[in-house]
């Protein structure tokens, strides 16, 4: 995924430059994290759109099994049925084949998240890598991320950023509508059909709706579907708030006089999720930990002086004046 604007768009404080090399700890940490993030979001992407003609995981419906890593994973009842093994040897295969490998992936997803909270969302989702891509291309579009929001005072948005946000917004819901279109038929087949323009009424029919639907969601409610309408963001938001020692964004009450002096309110301006990063652990249960508010926080900052944002884990060296949600 590109380079963050949004990002780019949060002017530093008057007189908050620094000094190339002596950059301040939280901006070297999240600069890294930036960096790190990006390779991560990317090559998942990649992987995500890969993945169906290497056959290293779809849903084939017209052979009616799974591939996984280039072979056929099948429960195993196909000897069962015709009688060459006993019903013991089925249930065996069904647990080893089924229930052993679902378990222990939604068990370790499940247990960074309760730790770690929506990092999958942040770091590795391939939805939200566009939506983040999408709230760039709408900030050089009109001076802000969404379309319900304000244009920033000091920005005016671009007929050539419009032109661009279009052409992105119509173009990853295509690319998303085929990637799943291969996820349930050959690869082969659809990339052969999609080429030749001999797509056959239903793979029309589903490439159709879904590049509809998705092109909807990526320019009107992709935040609204992040938070509230993705199943798989739900269950990490409640492994995360059964933890009371997860990781989280705290503020420093201590520092609260830099945010009534901060004009851009910065850190939400930056946020994917359109969340407040200074509201309480109650109030991001739905936070990615992309750290984008810290970096954005550490950018207004005159030298010399701590950000009020910071990681932390609830519970561990915390004081009083935190504020823990």
């Amino acid at each position: 995924m590109p380079p963050s604007v949004a990002e780019g768009a949060v002017a530093p404080r008057s007189g908050g430059g620094t000094v190339p090399g002596l950059e301040p700890a939280p901006l070297v940490r999240t600069a890294r994290e930036r960096r790190l993030r990006f390779v991560t979001q990317t090559g998942f992407f990649l992987l995500f759109l890969v993945a169906p003609p290497l056959d290293l995981f779809r849903l084939d419906l017209e052979a009616g099994h799974f591939f996984f890593l280039g072979v056929p994973w099948t429960l195993g009842f196909d000897p069962w049925l015709a009688g060459a093994i006993s019903t013991e040897t089925a249930v065996l295969r069904l647990v080893v084949r089924g229930f052993l490998p679902v378990l222990g992936v939604v068990g370790l997803f499940l247990f960074v998240s309760w730790r770690w909270g929506r990092l999958y969302c942040g770091w590795l989702c391939p939805h939200f890598a566009v939506v983040e891509v999408i709230n760039d291309l709408m900030e050089v579009a009109r001076g802000a991320p969404t379309l319900w929001e304000s244009p920033a005072s000091q920005r005016r948005g671009s007929l050539v950023g419009a032109l661009f946000l279009g052409v992105g917004v119509a173009g990853f819901a295509l690319v998303w509508a085929v990637a799943l279109l291969t996820y349930l038929l050959s690869p082969l087949e659809v990339y052969g059909n999609l080429l030749n323009g001999t797509l056959t009424r239903n793979q029309g029919l589903f490439l159709g709706v879904a590049t509809l639907v998705l092109a909807l969601d990526f320019a009107l409610a992709r935040h609204l579907f992040c938070r509230f309408g993705c199943a798989v963001g739900f269950f990490q938001s409640l492994a995360w708030m059964a933890n009371r020692r997860a990781l989280v964004v705290g503020f420093d009450r201590r520092l609260a006089e830099a945010c009534v002096s901060c004009p851009q309110a910065a850190c939400e301006r930056v946020c994917p999720m359109r969340l407040v990063p200074r509201g309480g652990r109650r109030r991001l249960a739905t936070c990615t930990q992309c750290s984008r508010c810290l970096r954005a926080c550490a950018l207004v900052q005159p030298p010399g002086r701590e950000p009020p944002l910071t990681w932390r884990v609830a519970g561990e060296g915390s004081s009083p004046s935190r504020s823990k949600g």
